[in-house]
């Protein structure tokens, strides 16, 4: 090619010799050239992998000078003494989609971003050229020779210059290439001043390099294969490159065992400490994930990404002091959303204390609750301090269901262990919280062992120390007491009880316990008193229900000993001892009405009905009767029959009976029953209520208010 026609780089993808000569001329940058073939990648990479175009020729022409233009900057095609054979646009096309995706995901996770030291071969001063440059570089607008440094763009119609194909054809470059050609471009590790990344021609280039390792042979969503290949690769970079991708998709399983392997290839880097930390994070595994940044804090004091991580994952555990420490780290900007987060959990957890120090529970729950919201999602602390809320405002089944609930805090760090909450230090705070709820249930035991253990974390702890005396205290009234109840000595165990009880006053146990000894020497009325007091704490206490019903029937209280074992058939549905007693104590609240009982016995059956008079009989006597019409041969009637013989067990005061519309057509005929299954309510013969396939909801709540009425 003659002097007088300068050279010039077409829409072709061969990297060629001089392609990094005169790229750097011009207005912009390399840097600025670069991120604008990015942008335009995304147009590209959409496309059809290639696109036949038929010249009439087998030579494709040169495009010719357009005669507007002037000589000094009219723009020709050349051709790359590598664009002959078969080029890789489509490969680089998927290295850069992978790259910027990952780059743009919370920017730590790419190599790029990270700005620890220890990354020094992929963060240097001058940043080593990638696929991404090498290839772009190539493509660029390069002037030699004697063109103008500001050159227009060529037309968009310019094809590469001397492209020689079969039949007149030529494949339009910057498209996929054939996947069967003999030689590929592959993506290595690249030696010299390549760094990582660099396409290198053929199958033995590179040696010692990965081959066969090809960074565009990961496809998004090939998830299996993505994995299999990072875990295959020795090269660390290229193995965070899949890890990233898996992250940015939720993948945070695969991208745990990614991250392992990188850190496993090159245990010094600091940035691969931090991305396992990403990942334990989106696992819920918080503690791990803190433990994780502060092992790469060791590796390089002062790698900011690590500090604002871990600043962010102790907001999240409502370690605000430690928090803040590490977010205004010196020599780095806070990032000011975390920054706010942090200001309002820690305007909530001071509202908190304040709360607690007033006793006001009911505001110390809306402050937790709000911290919760603020950004403290997930600290045990405040799951404890819920919970003992919850605890203070009778309220002991959310309280232990809040507890139950706190994040696990085995794999804490020391630094988070060392953090101190209401003035006791965070591990202690969750043991004197569970101690007290332990207490509450009866467990005495367990809230001894529990005291104990807050006690040896933090020894020096007032409120730790009076808690351990006081549970030890309780403990040692309830056992005396229950040993004086078991030799029949009542009275002294009253005494017993009511001491544990002044130590602790909000012990549903203790109450329910004395209110045993109260029956046993007939004292009815302190028995009641007891009872409702367990009640009032813990209201779904069973024993303290049931002790209460007993008093209430000694004292004949028919009303309300009815209510008691109303509940506790609710409670109870299949005890039978339980519906023996509902059933006496609503036969004798009838009698005490004045109203007339015959022939009411306690577990009775469904009565089988096979005439008129039969019938009429059975539905004119006292009380109240349910007619269920059936047929045998309907499914509906077998699903609900079974149902029908356990309401007539559980409610003895309704009388059942069945008639078979196929054996008593008569029967149906009078009631004008033509559906089944239809129920029918009478009293003393009178009918009340007819339901046509109910729901055994329906069905239930219908006879329990007339088996009440």
């Amino acid at each position: 090619m003659s002097k007088s026609t300068p050279p010039k780089i077409g829409p072709g993808g061969g990297g060629g010799g001089g392609g990094s000569g005169g790229g750097r001329g011009g207005g912009s940058s390399f840097s600025d050239r670069l991120q604008e073939a990015v942008s335009l990648d995304d147009e590209r990479i959409n496309k059809p992998d290639f696109r036949e175009l038929d010249l009439g020729s087998p030579v494709s022409p040169l495009h010719t000078r357009p005669s507007g233009l002037a000589a000094g900057t009219a723009t020709t095609t050349t051709s790359s003494s590598s664009s002959s054979s078969e080029s890789a646009p489509g490969r680089v096309a998927s290295i850069l989609s992978t790259r910027r995706d990952t780059s743009s995901h919370s920017g730590e996770l790419s190599g790029s971003s990270e700005s620890s030291p220890n990354a020094a071969h992929t963060r240097n001063t001058s940043k080593p050229a990638t696929a991404h440059d090498h290839v772009h570089r190539s493509t660029e607008s390069t002037q030699c020779g004697g063109g103008s440094v500001n050159s227009p763009p060529a037309p968009a119609a310019v094809l590469p210059a001397g492209n020689i194909c079969p039949s007149g054809r030529i494949y339009k470059t910057g498209m996929h290439t054939n996947p069967n050609a003999p030689r590929r471009d592959v993506l290595r590790t690249g030696t010299g001043h390549y760094g990582h990344g660099s396409i290198m021609r053929g199958p033995g280039a590179a040696a010692g390099g990965n081959a066969g390792l090809q960074t565009s042979g990961f496809q998004p969503g090939n998830v299996d294969f993505g994995l299999k290949r990072g875990m295959a690769s020795r090269d660390p970079e290229e193995v965070k490159m899949i890890a990233n991708e898996m992250h940015k998709r939720g993948n945070f399983v695969d991208a745990l065992k990614l991250y392992d392997r990188t850190i496993s290839l090159s245990p010094g880097n600091a940035s691969y400490r931090c991305n396992r930390a990403a990942a334990l994070s989106g696992l819920g595994r918080l503690g791990e994930a803190v433990r994780e940044c502060e092992e790469a804090l060791k590796l390089d004091p002062g790698y900011s990404r690590a500090h604002q991580r871990l600043g962010s994952l102790f907001i999240r555990l409502g370690m605000v002091d430690v928090a803040r420490k590490h977010l205004c780290f010196p020599g780095q900007q806070p990032d000011a959303v975390e920054l706010q987060k942090l200001q309002d959990v820690e305007r909530h957890l001071k509202k908190c204390t304040d709360a607690r120090k007033a006793c006001d529970w009911k505001r110390a729950l809306r402050e937790c609750d709000a911290a919760v919201a603020a950004g403290a999602d997930s600290s045990p602390q405040l799951c404890a301090f819920r919970a003992e809320a919850l605890l203070k405002l009778h309220r002991l089944e959310d309280a232990e269901l809040s507890l139950s609930a706190s994040p696990r805090s085995d794999s804490c760090t020391i630094s988070i262990s060392h953090t101190k909450f209401f003035g006791m230090l965070s591990e202690a705070y969750v043991l004197y919280v569970r101690a007290q709820i332990e207490m509450s249930l009866g467990r005495f035991d367990n809230a001894v062992s529990n005291a104990e253990k807050a006690g040896l974390i933090d020894p020096r702890n007032i409120e730790v120390a009076q808690l351990i005396n006081n549970v030890k205290l309780v403990t040692r009234a309830r056992n005396r007491g229950n040993d004086l109840f078991k030799s029949d000595r009542f009275t002294e165990a009253c005494s017993a009880y009511g001491e544990g009880l002044r130590l602790d006053p909000s012990n549903s146990i203790l109450y329910c316990n004395r209110a045993a000894c109260w029956v046993k020497i007939g004292q009815w009325e302190r028995s009641i008193e007891d009872c409702n007091q367990a009640l009032r704490i813990q209201p779904s206490y069973t024993k303290a229900l049931l002790r209460r019903a007993v008093s209430n029937t000694k004292l004949e209280r028919w009303s309300d000993a009815v209510g008691d074992y109303e509940a506790l058939r609710k409670a109870l549905p299949d005890d039978n001892e339980v519906a023996k007693s509902l059933f006496h104590a609503q036969v004798a609240l009838r009698k005490s009405r004045g109203e007339e009982v015959h022939n009411m016995k306690f577990g009775g059956e469904v009565e089988e009905v096979s005439g008129l008079q039969h019938f009429k009989a059975a539905i004119s006597s006292p009380g109240v009767s349910i007619a269920f019409f059936k047929a045998n041969a309907n499914q509906e009637c077998a699903d609900i029959s079974p149902y029908v013989d356990k309401l007539c067990r559980r409610y003895p005061l309704v009388s059942f009976i069945k008639v078979d519309i196929e054996e008593s057509p008569a029967v149906a005929d009078v009631e004008s029953v033509r559906i089944v299954p239809t129920f029918k309510i009478f009293k003393s013969g009178s009918q009340l209520k007819e339901m046509i396939c109910p729901t055994h909801q329906v069905l239930e709540c219908t006879v329990r208010h007339y088996n009440s009425s």
